[in-house]
């Protein structure tokens, strides 16, 4: 063998060793985890019978891992806390204001000059009854303004301390939510982040599960005619943006994958569920299949067009309210 053969042959090699991984994953999806699964697509799926290991984390999608809402912000604690403002005093009810007043008054009753006093030998029964009118009628002016000054002591100290949106010794609500016609603030008075929508349980119906069926079959007859318009109308704008980018890179090594004789042997539900007007199913499904991949001219450089092939991946479908599912993501399993 001449040297030039020997090394035509080693490029030949190092080339088909370069290409086969890509080559071997060359099936819907690329062997890959990618697509949204809506506020679940960065936590994994719960295992199942038929895929009891765990599901990869998606290697591909638009969706943010958004982080946890924030708190509101501790004190810093180097700052002093702030003093509390010392209730006023409660006086006795012969003290004070009050007390002075009806101290006074019942002083002039005992020593005052009208007619020796409440002992005194010019006031009679009905003077007496008066007398002790009076008093109370004085004393219950002093307690209503002794009443009015510990209000205006206690409010003062407030009104001074409280120049926010909260009060002196009010901290702000937990996770930022603010008084009616606010904002959410987070750390910094920055705008916190949407809450994760809430999520309700979906019932998945045996029609259902012939439409997941259906789909896998669907996506890979559509996949193995290279038909990027059929794929488009059976997947998400996301799935269907990275189909047609594989589609293209095999188009570009020269190749085509072909997936015929799809069947179903085990499915099951993962988990179902709703939100923001979107119903997702996940669904663990192992399949067989005939998965050869051709040259430009029609040989088969990868697979055999006689021995079957088995995946088990985990889909999740999407649908709006009574609409029609369609491929939202593929998840590889471990």
């Amino acid at each position: 063998m001449s040297v030039q053969a020997s090394r035509l042959l080693a490029a030949v090699a190092a080339i088909s060793l370069a290409l086969a991984p890509a080559i071997a994953d060359a099936r819907v999806g690329g062997g890959s985890s990618s697509g949204s699964r809506g506020s679940n697509t960065h936590s994994a799926p719960p295992a199942t019978r038929t895929a009891p290991g765990t599901a990869a984390p998606m290697e591909r999608t638009i969706t943010p891992n958004t982080p946890a809402r924030p708190t509101a912000p501790a004190a810093a604690p180097h700052a002093p806390a702030p003093a509390p403002v010392a209730a006023p005093a409660r006086s006795g009810f012969m003290s004070g204001l009050a007390g002075g007043l009806i101290g006074a008054g019942i002083g002039a009753m005992l020593f005052g000059g009208m007619g020796g006093g409440f002992f005194g030998h010019g006031l009679g029964f009905a003077g007496v009854l008066g007398f002790i009118l009076q008093i109370g009628l004085v004393a219950m002016i002093g307690m209503l303004i002794w009443k009015l000054v510990a209000r205006m002591r206690t409010r003062q100290p407030e009104a001074a301390g409280a120049p926010g949106m909260y009060g002196r010794e009010m901290a702000p609500p937990q996770g930022g939510i603010p008084p009616q016609g606010g904002m959410p603030i987070g750390n910094g008075g920055a705008p916190m982040q949407n809450p994760a929508p809430t999520t309700v349980p979906v019932n998945i119906l045996p029609g259902d599960f012939q439409a997941f069926e259906q789909l896998l079959q669907s996506t890979q007859a559509a996949w193995s005619a290279r038909d990027i318009n059929a794929l488009r109308g059976m997947t998400t704008p996301e799935m269907g943006g990275y189909f047609a980018e594989q589609l293209g890179a095999l188009t570009n090594r020269g190749v085509t994958n072909v997936v015929t004789n799809v069947r179903l042997d085990s499915g099951d539900l993962s988990e179902a569920w709703a939100e923001n007007g979107q119903e997702y199913a996940t669904v663990a499904m192992r399949f067989s299949m005939i998965d050869v991949t051709k040259d430009g001219i029609g040989r088969v450089i990868e697979g055999s067009l006689n021995e079957r092939v088995t995946a088990t991946e985990v889909w999740t479908f999407v649908r709006p309210r009574g609409g029609q599912w369609i491929l939202s993501a593929i998840q590889q399993t471990r």
